[in-house]
């Protein structure tokens, strides 16, 4: 295994860090965030940290920034940044450091933004903060020209916008131009790029890999995925329980594992060239070797994915129509040419327009079959699912479950349906009300349904919880005794409690790191196969949406722009759009990884100058 250096590297090293120790002291005794860990980053040189939630990425992060001042937390060891010892320095010499000689791009870039100040208020206070005699005007051209720098179009006039007026992705590029305003040495992103689609999350990539060349800056990127760090690092770290594991060439790394705990972080990370087929199997297989079963011949293993892909590929006319009562062999859904408008208030003289959230989606979905939704943040993904779940009543068009018409049923009359669609949400921490324990939480709907008996509810609760993997003594917890995937798995039987037929997962692992986002897969598979589950799987993540969907809808600008079987999506896509997204996901192979980029850099030149 290759280790992190002895802190005696090259004399030009951004950052030093040798032996740092940081621990927390509870109720129950000390927490070691971080235990021993070493490593150095050369000036223009660049290190992806990665490790799951709890591995001590963020607290390494915070650290090295000095932002554990003021906490109770301990730190030992040896912390150096462009030449200052952050454990010894003084707080005004750590201040002055901040934004100079290192800077933070943090994940959530609505909660790094101030919501009541212009993008532009925001940008000068921060250069006027580390340049005291710098001039507004001044102030104000650097803000323009980070702007710019970091391919805000139209900088002189969006700077006088606000946060909200700003995609998710547009954000981020504000604040890596905040964090660029004093050219620092070292610049620190800390998962830049979990909340964002694959094509934002590429262009985000791009762009620090270029800033870090051209600026000759350090680069620190911290992630739970290893696929995301591969084309944008020189070398990655793994770390796991405070301490690293793994220390090298990112190129060895990833080919090469030698910790036990990289190689399952990598085994972890979706990929698109494995097919739905190959993923349920495999799940079937580690079942069954998990509860002593015989696993089914290879020939007979085969024989059962093949007649669910051809099932799956049977298309939306190949199935017979009959009148009367719904079967089995017609769509459990059907939607027809749904259209979702809004009126947009700001035009010219303050007139409204009209805006199309979705346009004209049409799709079947059979029962037993998942249809992935994929597509970029505004595509229509979630207006579309949420119109299947009738929280949204559509413009127009039809909406029929089980040969029944429920685009426009009045309020009183969902109740049965209900029962019957129910809805995983992406975040598990706001899904869950805090003030509730989990066993109220998944109960509630049973007794919204008109259960009465509280000793019925509590056991079929209680059963529930133990098929997601959790146990029947966690009825009484309350939802922060819970991490994030225990969350996810407590709004999953939530969603089933009810026993629906139908079920839309919107972005149910897009918050997870890859370790919990593939145990909550694996979970949501084994679960179609014992309620013969149907779903709807909206994602931004390609390869995920590839792994669990018989079925792929490609969505952009609220149109369906492809749809067909999972394998014919992915080996050969129709639609341009199609094939962008694909070549914009993350690989594990940097060579691969570099010359995407170098792909997507061509396509947006010919682009640029054919506009």
């Amino acid at each position: 295994m290759t280790t992190p250096g002895n802190g005696q590297g090259p004399a030009d090293a951004a950052v030093r860090v040798q032996d740092l120790c940081i621990t927390f002291p509870t109720m129950d005794g000390d927490v070691h965030a971080v235990d021993g860990l070493s490593f150095e980053v050369a000036r223009g040189g660049a290190l992806g940290i990665v490790g799951e939630s709890g591995s001590g990425k963020s607290a390494t992060s915070l650290a090295l920034m000095g932002l554990h001042r003021g906490t109770k937390a301990r730190i030992t060891g040896e912390i150096s940044v462009a030449g200052t010892d952050i454990v010894t320095a003084t707080n005004e010499r750590i201040r002055q450091m901040r934004g100079n000689e290192i800077a933070m791009v943090f994940q959530d870039p609505m909660s790094s933004l101030h919501p009541q100040y212009t993008i532009g208020d925001q940008l000068t206070e921060a250069y006027r903060t580390h340049n005291p005699k710098a001039t507004k005007a001044e102030a104000k051209k650097r803000a323009i020209e980070s702007l710019d720098r970091v391919g805000i179009p139209e900088p002189a006039r969006r700077i006088n916008s606000y946060p909200h007026e700003f995609s998710g992705g547009m954000r981020q590029r504000v604040v890596i131009a905040m964090a660029l305003m004093c050219d620092p040495t070292v610049l620190l992103a800390d998962e830049p790029t979990t909340a964002l689609d694959v094509t934002v999350q590429a262009q985000i990539l791009d762009l620090l890999d270029d800033l870090r060349r051209d600026l000759n800056m350090s680069l620190i990127l911290v992630s739970h995925d290893l696929a995301v760090v591969a084309g944008s690092v020189d070398e990655v770290l793994v770390m796991q329980k405070g301490k690293a594991v793994e220390h090298g060439d990112v190129r060895k790394v990833l080919s090469e594992p030698e910790h036990p705990y990289t190689q399952a972080l990598l085994a972890a990370v979706p990929r698109v060239e494995v097919s739905r087929a190959q993923r349920r199997a495999e799940v079937r297989a580690d079942r069954a070797r998990a509860e002593g079963r015989e696993l089914p011949s290879e020939d007979k293993a085969a024989a059962e994915e093949k007649a669910a892909g051809a099932k799956a590929r049977t298309g939306s006319t190949a199935r017979p129509e009959r009148d009367g009562e719904w079967t089995p062999d017609q769509p459990l859904l059907k939607a027809d040419d749904l259209v979702m408008k809004f009126k947009v208030r700001g035009g010219t003289f303050g007139r409204s327009s009209d805006f199309y959230a979705v346009k004209n989606a049409s799709f079947e979905l059979y029962k037993g079959e998942t249809l992935g939704i994929v597509g970029e943040s505004g595509s229509g993904k979630s207006t579309l699912s949420r119109m299947v779940m009738r929280l949204l009543e559509p413009t127009s068009g039809t909406i029929t479950f089980e040969g029944r018409d429920i685009t426009r049923l009045p309020e009183r009359r969902l109740r049965p349906l209900r029962r019957d669609v129910q809805m995983v949400f992406q975040n598990p921490y706001s899904s869950l009300n805090p003030r509730l324990t989990i066993g109220d939480s998944i109960g509630t709907a049973l007794r919204v349904q008109g259960e009465k008996d509280g000793k019925q509810i509590k056991q079929r609760v209680q059963e529930l919880l133990e098929r997601v993997g959790l146990e029947p003594r966690h009825y009484n917890r309350f939802p922060h005794a819970f991490s994030g995937g225990q969350r996810q798995r407590i709004a999953i039987a939530r969603a089933l409690i009810l026993r629906p037929k139908l079920v839309i997962c919107d972005e149910p692992v897009s918050a997870l790191d890859v370790s919990t986002q593939d145990q909550v897969l694996r979970l949501l598979s084994e679960l179609q196969d014992d309620f013969d589950l149907t779903y709807i799987f909206v994602a931004h993540d390609l390869a995920v949406v590839r792994q669990v969907s018989d079925r792929v809808a490609v969505m952009r600008k609220g149109e369906i722009v492809e749809l067909s079987d999972s394998d014919s999506v992915y080996e050969s896509p129709q639609d341009d759009y199609t094939r962008s997204l694909l070549n914009a996901a993350p690989v594990l192979d940097p060579d691969e990884a570099r010359a995407n980029r170098a792909e997507r850099i061509r396509l947006r030149a010919e682009g640029s100058t054919a506009a």
